[in-house]
């Protein structure tokens, strides 16, 4: 299973991208939103993890051009500080899967992960 990682903490970043590989799933990174894009349009993925707040284009962008230019149903975790409902309700109107609100724990990431990739 392939997984996309967009997070601009790359502290972060490096944090999920080891648990994900413990668990053995194949993972491409993407420090910004230009990345992110760029390796969308190169890629399948089985599964896409994005920050809301990042560089170049925002985590709902890159939902939306998801959902909306690549027509995809590629289930999408949001992993973001912003825990205000309006936010959390636009990412999931826009097509997110999952919200969680960091800081989280790593084995909660992975739970919801296998969840939607049954």
């Amino acid at each position: 299973m392939k997984i996309l990682v967009c997070e601009d903490d790359f502290m972060m970043l490096k944090t999920i991208e080891h648990k994900l590989k413990s668990e053995n799933f194949e993972v491409d990174l993407a420090k910004d939103g230009k990345v992110a894009f760029e390796k969308l349009k190169q890629s399948d993925y089985d599964l896409v993890i994005t920050d809301l707040l990042m560089p170049f284009s925002t985590g709902l962008e890159v939902i939306n051009y998801i959902r909306k230019e690549l027509n995809k149903n590629t289930p999408i975790i949001v992993l973001s500080k912003i825990g205000m409902e309006n936010t959390v309700l636009q990412a999931f109107d826009i097509g997110a899967d999952e919200y969680i609100v960091k800081p989280f724990s790593p084995n909660e990431l992975i739970i919801r992960i296998k969840k939607l990739l049954r």
